[in-house]
């Protein structure tokens, strides 16, 4: 069983190293995002140091792979995928994908609301392509304001400000795909209104 453990542990340097690289990330950014000193994490990937658990936590996240992942954890043999919805300004996204850069895939949830959401267009890098599933779903795109409906896709470079909300009363779901850019945070297309 130690035996086991050594190597496990041995493979985590490799493998935090591959997951950097593949995101684009250097170590100094990885070290602001999780609070390890680079040198801390030079030597975690170079296999000089071993992990402890209140490394390996937030090093899981900032990569976005479970524990399991990153420390190549032996199957279980169940072969359910747990994933945790988050939910933000009212909507719920359940993510689809696991692996670390690459595209993205959410379920989003918004629900319906009585009163009208005004739009508030945002940018930021990349590509998204959604697919309605249910209910209408409201589409503010540059100076388009589209109504889609289920059965209905849209794909567009988020470059371009973009807004979507329920198109009425009834909730909305749809799937998300995106790229690793799209990750990155909104930026605003133009100034809140004073007042």
């Amino acid at each position: 069983m130690d035996q086991d453990l050594d190597r496990a542990l041995d493979a985590v340097g490799p493998r935090l190293r591959d997951l950097r690289r593949q995101r684009e990330t250097t170590l100094a950014e990885l070290s602001t995002v999780t609070g390890i000193s680079v040198s801390t994490l030079s030597r975690l990937e170079s296999g000089a140091r071993r992990p402890t658990l209140e490394q390996l936590l937030p090093l899981a996240r900032a990569h976005g792979v479970t524990l399991d992942e990153l420390v190549d954890a032996p199957p279980t043999g169940d072969p359910r995928v747990h994933m945790r919805p988050v939910t933000n300004h009212g909507m719920t996204m359940l993510p689809l994908t696991r692996r670390a850069g690459g595209i993205q895939a959410f379920k989003i949830i918004i629900p319906g609301d009585d009163r009208r959401r005004e739009p508030n267009p945002q940018i930021h890098e990349g590509y998204e392509w959604l697919y309605i599933l249910n209910g209408r779903l409201r589409l503010v795109l540059g100076d388009q304001d589209l109504i889609m409906s289920p059965g209905e896709a849209a794909e567009f470079d988020t470059r371009v400000p973009h807004w979507f909300g329920p198109a009425g009363r009834e909730s909305v779901e749809f799937l998300s795909l995106f790229g690793k850019q799209g990750e990155r945070a909104h930026l605003r297309a133009r100034p809140k209104s004073q007042g």
